[in-house]
Formats: C-alpha cells, structure tokens, sequence
C-alpha cells in the first residue's frame, strides 16, 4: 500500500509524536532480549524520549537511514528484520512501514536473521571504504536487496561508485 489513506491500516502503533510536520518519525523500542528496534545508520533530526524503553527519532525528507527490528519470545526469534528508508517529503508518495510515520520510499527490505546479519556486514563494508551509509548511492541500497533476494553477493560500494554517484547527484541538481 502507498499513500496518504493507506498510513493507517496495519501499521503497528502510532508512534508518540506529531506527524503533521515534514519529519519522518520512527518509534524505537528496547527491551533487552525481547524486543530491539534500533537505527544502524542515519542523520537524526530529532530524538522525543517517550519511556526508558521507547523513544521516537525524526527524519528531515530526503534522509537515507537504516532501521533494525529484532524480537523473541520464550521459544526463540520472530522477527529479524532490516529496511533502509529514504524519508519523504510531505506530498509524496511512499509506502506505509510498521512504527515508520508517515512511511517512506523503501530502498531495501531484507527478513531473516542471517539476510539481515549479510546487510550489516554490507553496511561495515561501505563504512570501511570512508563512505557514510546514508550518503551512498539509494540505487546501491536497491542493487543489494535484488542481489540477496536472488541469492548472489552484491557488488561492493566503493570510493570510485560514491564518486560517480556524487557527480550524477550533482548534475541532476
């Protein structure tokens, strides 16, 4: 679902901010062992602490972050997963994302603790090469998911790629 009308339907709680600002919100939840949400990467805007459990983090549109849900209970995990975002501006179009108000573009989606553990090393790797993640091309986001969803390994993001993505960012300005 994308758009404004389907920001509400099944998308897990309402985090506990105001959402009629031009900020992404999303609610991160800590409870060890059991439920950890957190941001790996991802230039906040704000931060609203809710509880010593829960806080919201907003995100100015435009905005690249990486977003990690991870949970279990008595019998092991149920949920490993990992979205990189891109927030939205008010207006546009985007896709409705659990504790993510009012959504945003998704660049990758990945479920399964070891998918999700292969992104994180990813993630490493572009830090490696002196790359802040959020400053990486969303195409090589999008080029990692297609990649691990056919079961190959993506290609690396290296100096040389940031500097064509710079310099193609920069035209289309």
């Amino acid at each position: 679902m994308t758009g404004a009308t389907a920001a509400g339907v099944g998308a897990g709680p309402m985090p506990s901010a105001h959402t009629s600002d031009a900020l992404t919100h999303v609610e991160l939840t800590w409870i060890e062992g059991r439920i950890e949400y957190w941001i790996r990467f991802g230039r906040e805007a704000g931060e609203r602490i809710i509880d010593r459990r829960r806080r919201v983090v907003s995100f100015r549109p435009g905005a690249v972050f990486a977003f990690v849900r991870w949970a279990a209970n008595d019998y092991g995990t149920v949920i490993s997963r990992i979205d990189i975002l891109r927030a939205v501006a008010p207006g546009a179009a985007y896709q409705t994302l659990p504790f993510v108000r009012p959504g945003g573009e998704i660049l990758l989606k990945i479920e399964g603790w070891p998918k999700v553990e292969k992104v994180l090393q990813h993630i490493d790797a572009v830090e490696d090469a002196d790359v802040d993640p959020c400053d990486a091309a969303p195409d090589h986001w999008r080029h990692v998911a297609h990649r691990m969803s056919a079961g190959h390994e993506p290609r690396p993001y290296t100096p040389v790629r940031h500097q064509a993505w710079l310099k193609r960012r920069e035209i289309e300005r």
